[in-house]
């Protein structure tokens, strides 16, 4: 088949992947009837396990740098094989987890490292496929996984209804595995310098050279593109880590209604990669990551006025802030591509991704600290809008190192 052809098809199994390991965010649903079987088992109270999820979440860009520097030199095959396995068996074995540090084993460490490993290789590899819809490619295979935290509770919840959690698992891990394994001999490395009868778009920031990372490491444009994704992930990263208990304690809503605003966050966080991905290919990136900005420090300033009088404000301001989040995580795999290269992106995009490692540690953290200190969860939305201006300030520094 015809590569121009094959690359479309090539896309569709990624997005199958990825709309599989992103049911790392999946986790909720699983969290409370796992912890209510391990007290069980251990006959004490296990009030929490947010710790498997914070460790799944941490250990994922150590997979996709490692995969990554796989991945350039053999191709996404096998990688994709060994997470496939990785992943799934992470999942299986989290339903035979009989502790809490089995269960950090399992999931935390095989269905967490499985992840970044398979994202990591799919988006990289999606982007070198497409340097004519570098946006496209990042924004649709980021999509499915975002996708994937409002697909997957509804499958897991209606399979919850009718067995065991820990049956749940191992089913789920199971199907999961096949799927990504499948995919993977369906997807094939992009040839080194693909572009032949292509239109490369006028807004694409293709580079003279491809950069190695340690190229990279020495411009200035990869600490300020860095520094620009920490901005841009704070707020959601901020938000997704607690959203029941904000709708719940901020807004006076019941649990059920709480589910209702999770699932509101996740669509517009998977509208966002979408839109910003396919946009930024007309735009260029620095021009959509400028649009998205502006809507995080509206969605962070509506959030800190916000009252329990005024739900509305409260949805809209939800609304944009997933979107803002979905819309950096879009961009940035073509982004990076666009910047410092195709052929080695599959590694530079891990390094990049320490951007978001760090929003993920830094925005639950502040939230919480702030949350402590003032009895309200206000005031860290002052915080994320207050980043979203540094964000713009960035961009506008990014856009004077391209001159």
């Amino acid at each position: 088949m015809d590569l121009m052809k094959k690359r479309w098809l090539i896309l569709i199994a990624s997005c199958f992947v990825t709309l599989c390991v992103g049911s790392l965010y999946a986790w909720s649903v699983f969290a409370s009837p796992m912890s209510a079987y391990l007290s069980e088992l251990s006959g004490k109270e296990i009030a929490s396990l947010a710790i498997v999820f914070t460790v799944a979440n941490s250990v994922g860009p150590i997979t996709m740098i490692g995969g990554g520097f796989v991945n350039d030199r053999i191709g996404p095959k096998w990688v994709l094989v060994a997470a496939g396995v990785l992943f799934g068996l992470g999942m299986i074995g989290s339903g035979f987890a009989t502790s809490v540090p089995m269960l950090i084993l399992t999931y935390g460490l095989g269905v967490g490292l499985g992840c970044g490993m398979a994202y990591g290789t799919i988006v990289s590899n999606a982007v070198k496929f497409f340097p004519d819809k570098s946006g496209l490619a990042g924004g649709l295979t980021t999509a499915c996984y975002g996708g994937s935290s409002i697909i997957i509770p509804i499958i897991a919840s209606a399979m919850l209804r009718t067995m065991h959690v820990t049956t749940a698992f191992r089913i789920l891990g199971a199907v999961m595995g096949l799927i990504i394994i499948a995919s993977a001999f369906v997807i094939e490395a992009a040839p080194a310098g693909f572009t032949a009868g292509m239109k490369v778009s006028s807004n694409a920031q293709a580079p003279s050279n491809d950069v190695d990372w340690r190229g990279m490491l020495q411009e200035r444009s990869f600490y300020l593109m860095l520094m620009t994704l920490t901005c841009g992930a704070f707020a959601g990263m901020m938000i997704i880590s607690q959203a029941s208990p904000i709708a719940q304690q901020m807004m006076g809503f019941s649990p059920e209604k709480a589910a209702a605003v999770v699932s509101l966050l996740a669509l517009f966080n998977m509208l966002g990669r979408l839109a910003s991905g396919m946009l930024s290919d007309r735009l260029g990136a620095l021009g959509t990551m400028r649009l998205t900005f502006g809507i995080s420090i509206i969605a962070g300033i509506m959030l800190f006025f916000c009252t329990d009088q005024s739900p509305a404000i409260f949805y809209v301001g939800l609304a944009f802030a997933g979107f803002g989040f979905g819309s950096i995580m879009g961009i940035y795999p073509g982004f990076t591509a666009q910047k410092f290269g195709r052929k080695y992106n599959s590694v530079n995009y891990g390094i990049m991704f320490i951007g978001f490692a760090l929003a993920g540690f830094l925005g639950p953290m502040i939230m919480n600290t702030l949350k402590g200190i003032t009895g309200r969860y206000q005031p860290a939305f002052l915080v994320a809008a207050a980043l979203g201006v540094v964000g713009e300030l960035l961009i506008l520094a990014l856009g004077k190192s391209d001159k």
